[in-house]
C-alpha cells in the first residue's frame, strides 16, 4: 500500500500485511499461523526522513503486528536505492519513491476446489451480500484511488487498528467456508466498496443493489474508502447464521447486510431508498476495462483489441461459465477399461516439455498405466511403441519453439528413420489412440500425413493478436468421433490456453 506511506509509513506496512491476509482468506487454509509471508522492502535510503520511516515500519511489522498475528516472514528482499538524481539544464533534479512494502502470502491449501472467488452466484436462489468492515466505520479516504483521481493525497489514511479483529475475521471466513456457507468472497482494497462490489458483478455478469445506510454517513467515503474488510455472498436462509457467527467472534458491530442481486443488470447504490449511483453494469465494466483496452490497442493487433473490448457490449454474454451435457461424477472411462486391465499409455517427454507429471497423474487416475517415455528412448531404440495402447504428447516449449511451436519436436520424428517408423506404425494401428496437448498438439499437427484420417487437420500459425496468449478461454465441444470427447458434445466450459501460435489455418477447400 505504497500511497499510504506518503501519509503514514507504519500504517502502510500494517495495511500491506492486512490486505495480504484478507486476500488469502478466500482459500481454505485452517490456521492463521499456517500463512508465511515474503516481504519486499523498497525505500530511498539516505534521503532525509526516509530512513526513520523505514525503521519505524520494519519495527511495527516485524516486532509488533506479525508476532501478534502469529505469522512469520521467513523470506524477503530489499531495494534501498529508490531515488534517482540527474542534471537538467545545469540544475540538479531528483525523483524519490515513497517507502513500499510488497507482501506476498502463501500457505498450504486443504482443498483447492473450495477456494472462494469474487464471482457472484446467480444459481443459488435468494442471496445476501454482507460487508465485514474491519475499518469499523472510520472510512478514511487518505491515499485512496478517489483522492489520487483528484490530485490529492489526503490527511488521514486507513490503518489496521485492531489486529485481534483481523485474527477473528480470518477465523470466521475459514469456518464459514468449511461449512459451505459462502458463495462468493472479495476483499475490499483499491477502489473501496464501490470497486469491490462492481468487480463481483463484472465477474458474474449480473446486476447488484447495495444499501449504504449502515456503511457510513458520507456517500463518497462509504463508497471509496479503502479500509480493510470483505464482501461475502451467502444464501438468504444462511444470513442469520453468518451474522451470528460474526457476532460471536466480536465482529457483529462491523458486519452489515448491504445488498443483493438484481435481475436488470444494473449496479445500484442507495441511501434511504434513493439512488446514489445507478449505472448499467455493461457501461461500468467498459469503463473499468477502457485503460487496458487503449494499452492493448497500442501494443497488440488493434482489431483484436477492439473485438475483445466490444464483447462487453453484449449484456447477455455469460462470460466464463460452465454448461455441461454430462455428469462430472460419472466415470466415463469405466466402459473402456472394464476388464480390470490398465491399458499402457506412453507419456512423451522432450527437451522443454514440462506437463508430463500432471498428464501421467490424470491418466493414472482414469485407470491407465502411465509410462514415462523420453523421446531419446525412442530415437535410440530403447523403447518401442508396440506395447502401448495410447500415446500422449505433453505441453511445454520443446526446443524453445525455435523452429516454430512443436516444429523441432516434429522434425526429430520425421528425420529419424527409427522414430518415423515407430510413430507411423503406431498411428496405423486400429487399436491405438493419440493425444496432443498444448505444445504436443502443435507437434502432432505436423505429423498429420502419417495419421490416418488427419488430412483435414489445420496448422497452427502465429496469433493474430501478435502476442503470446495466456488466458482462460471458452470452448464448446462439437460432435466428434474422438474417444476423449465421447458423450460431451454440446458442453461449454472455460479452459486454460497458453500459446504464441494458436491460430488455426486450414488448407484450401476446408
Amino acid at each position: 500500500r505504497t500511497p499510504v506511506a506518503l501519509i503514514d509509513g507504519p500504517a502502510s506496512g500494517r495495511m500491506a500485511i492486512g490486505e495480504a491476509v484478507t486476500n488469502i482468506a478466500a482459500a481454505p487454509i485452517g490456521k492463521l499461523g499456517d500463512i508465511r509471508l515474503s516481504a519486499n522492502w523498497m525505500a530511498a535510503a539516505g534521503h532525509p526522513g526516509e530512513d526513520a520511516i523505514l525503521y519505524d515500519t520494519v519495527r511495527t511489522v516485524g516486532e509488533e503486528l506479525c508476532p501478534k498475528l502469529g505469522i512469520a516472514i521467513p523470506v524477503g528482499k530489499d531495494s534501498l536505492s529508490m531515488k534517482t538524481v540527474w542534471d537538467e539544464a545545469g540544475r540538479k533534479r531528483e525523483m524519490t519513491a515513497p517507502l513500499s512494502l510488497i507482501i506476498s502470502a502463501f500457505a498450504p491449501v486443504s482443498d483447492v476446489r473450495h477456494v472462494l472467488t469474487p464471482e457472484l452466484r446467480r444459481d443459488a436462489g435468494d442471496t445476501d451480500l454482507i460487508l465485514i468492515d474491519l475499518g469499523k466505520g472510520r472510512n478514511r479516504l487518505g491515499a485512496s484511488a478517489l483522492a489520487q483521481v483528484y490530485g490529492q493525497v489526503g490527511r488521514e489514511a486507513p490503518d489496521l487498528d485492531d489486529a485481534d479483529a483481523l485474527k477473528a475475521f480470518f477465523g470466521v471466513i475459514q469456518d464459514l467456508n468449511r461449512d459451505r456457507m459462502l458463495l462468493a468472497y472479495h476483499d475490499r482494497a483499491d477502489g473501496g466498496l464501490f470497486a469491490t462490489v462492481a468487480e463481483m458483478a463484472f465477474a458474474a455478469h449480473c446486476g447488484v443493489e447495495v444499501r449504504l445506510d449502515t456503511v457510513g454517513e458520507d456517500n463518497l467515503a462509504a463508497l471509496f474508502a479503502e479500509e480493510l474488510g470483505a464482501v461475502i455472498q451467502v444464501r438468504h436462509c444462511d444470513a442469520d447464521f453468518a451474522l451470528m457467527t460474526l457476532r460471536e467472534a466480536g465482529l457483529g458491530a462491523c458486519s452489515h447486510v448491504i445488498g443483493t442481486l438484481r435481475d436488470d443488470d444494473r449496479i445500484v447504490f442507495t441511501r434511504q431508498g434513493r439512488a446514489v449511483l445507478d449505472e448499467a453494469r455493461v457501461d461500468l465494466q467498459r469503463a473499468w476495462n477502457e485503460t487496458s483496452f487503449h494499452i492493448q490497442r497500442l501494443r497488440d493487433n488493434p482489431e483484436c483489441a477492439r473485438q475483445e473490448f466490444d464483447r462487453l457490449l453484449d449484456a447477455k454474454d455469460p462470460g466464463l461459465s460452465v454448461s455441461l451435457t454430462y455428469t462430472l461424477d460419472e466415470n466415463v472411462a469405466a466402459p473402456m477399461i472394464a476388464t480390470g486391465v490398465r491399458p499402457r499409455v506412453a507419456v512423451l517427454r522432450e527437451q522443454g516439455v514440462n506437463g508430463q507429471i500432471e498428464m501421467a497423474a490424470a491418466f493414472t487416475r482414469a485407470g491407465f498405466d502411465a509410462v514415462d517415455v523420453h523421446m531419446s528412448d525412442i530415437l535410440e531404440g530403447r523403447v518401442t511403441l508396440e506395447g502401448f495402447k495410447g500415446l500422449v504428447a505433453c505441453g511445454g516449449f520443446s526446443y524453445g519453439d525455435v523452429l516454430g511451436a512443436g516444429g523441432g519436436w516434429a522434425k526429430s520424428i520425421r528425420f529419424n528413420a527409427r522414430a518415423f517408423e515407430q510413430f507411423s506404425a503406431f498411428f496405423a494401428r486400429e487399436d491405438s489412440f493419440g493425444l496432443g496437448v498444448c505444445n504436443g498438439c502443435q507437434m502432432i499437427s505436423q505429423l498429420s500425413d502419417i495419421i490416418p484420417g488427419a488430412g483435414h487437420w489445420p496448422r497452427f500459425m502465429r496469433n493474430r493478436s501478435e502476442q503470446f496468449e495466456a488466458r482462460v478461454a471458452m470452448v464448446e465441444v462439437m460432435d466428434s468421433p474422438s474417444i476423449f470427447l465421447s458423450g460431451m458434445a454440446g458442453s461449454k466450459m472455460p479452459i486454460a490456453v497458453a500459446h504464441g501460435e494458436g491460430r488455426v489455418e486450414f488448407g484450401a477447400g476446408l
